[in-house]
């Protein structure tokens, strides 16, 4: 008995030692929960991390193999304060089928950012054809998918690189002017939509983004003041990017050139948008009349986490069209 009573304590001591070295590691980096969290979905998709350096950005990536070595190669491109783990949830249901690529865009995430560098649309684009030249194999034809911000940037790379790009995706895309809503009407007014400063602007935000507060991803404190304060700090660069991308003379360059893409094409908005209105749809339809248009209910912004296995069958749907070899 008293053996059995003095192996409890020791359990028990060990407990109260790791919860303590817990509790200091987390006030020393609050954001270990979040990124632990995230690390996990990762891990769950099979992805690894990779960096490269191309030109003058260093690009943060993750990668999976697929099965087949001469599987396409699908590349997934986040949007405005987003980064390459937005694609998590759509990456751990197209794993195996084909390979994967999910960079951090340079300037955000984990990717290099240069002051005073352009972080545009038509910056962007150019940046994302080099760095799919330094992923691509032979064999492997690239599938690029974009979302919001990310949209019109491949909306501009498929247009101006049909050599690099087979099929093109453009989900939730910015780039072309849509009905006016409460977001775009801030944008045009010089403000930040997404702007986070406190608690209060934070849940805004998620909500904004998010139809279904369910989806949204749990962010407890203190990893939520963690995140405010880090959105704090990036404000002044995304104020600067929404320059570029909401208020100036390229604003609408992607849907300007997505008459110029002759690749095979998916169009994908949720009804439930209130980031860019679902008329955007229409709008890259007319310009794009050989895309596949696919309309999803019950979610927002954020097909690609709302609606994961919606968006995963419509990718599918669109290589299975068959790919030029």
């Amino acid at each position: 008995m008293a053996l059995r009573l003095t192996r409890t304590r020791t359990v028990a001591l060990v407990a109260a030692v790791l919860v303590c070295v817990l509790a200091v590691w987390i006030w020393r980096d609050p954001m270990v929960p979040l990124r632990n969290g995230m690390a996990v979905q990762g891990w769950w998709a099979g992805l690894v991390e990779r960096r490269v350096v191309v030109d003058d950005h260093r690009w943060a990536y993750d990668e999976r193999e697929a099965k087949d070595p001469t599987a396409p190669t699908v590349v997934m491109v986040h949007g405005f304060t987003g980064s390459k783990e937005n694609w998590y949830p759509l990456a751990a249901r197209l794993r195996d089928r084909y390979r994967l690529v999910i960079p951090d865009l340079p300037g955000w995430g984990e990717s290099q950012r240069i002051d005073g560098a352009d972080y545009g649309f038509k910056a962007q684009a150019a940046r994302l054809a080099d760095f799919l030249r330094a992923i691509r194999r032979d064999g492997s034809p690239i599938v690029l998918l974009g979302h919001s911000m990310g949209g019109g940037i491949v909306a501009i790379t498929a247009a101006e690189h049909p050599e690099l790009v087979a099929r093109v995706a453009l989900i939730d895309a910015a780039g072309v002017r849509f009905n006016d809503n409460a977001f775009g009407i801030e944008v045009l007014a010089g403000q930040n939509p997404f702007a986070v400063h406190d608690a209060a602007s934070l849940q805004r935000y998620l909500d904004t983004v998010f139809h279904d507060r369910a989806a949204q991803p749990a962010i407890p404190w203190p990893a939520s003041k963690a995140v405010i304060d880090w959105r704090i700090a990036q404000a002044p660069f995304e104020q600067r990017v929404l320059d570029r991308i909401g208020r100036s003379d390229e604003r609408f360059l992607p849907g300007e050139m997505a008459g110029s893409i002759r690749q095979p094409a998916l169009l994908l908005w949720c009804r439930q948008d209130r980031v860019v209105d679902p008329s955007a749809m229409a709008l890259y339809a007319a310009q794009m009349p050989q895309a596949l248009q696919v309309s999803l209910d019950g979610c927002g912004h954020m097909s690609i986490m709302e609606k994961p296995d919606d968006v995963a069958a419509a990718v599918a749907q669109l290589i299975q069209r068959g790919i030029s070899r």
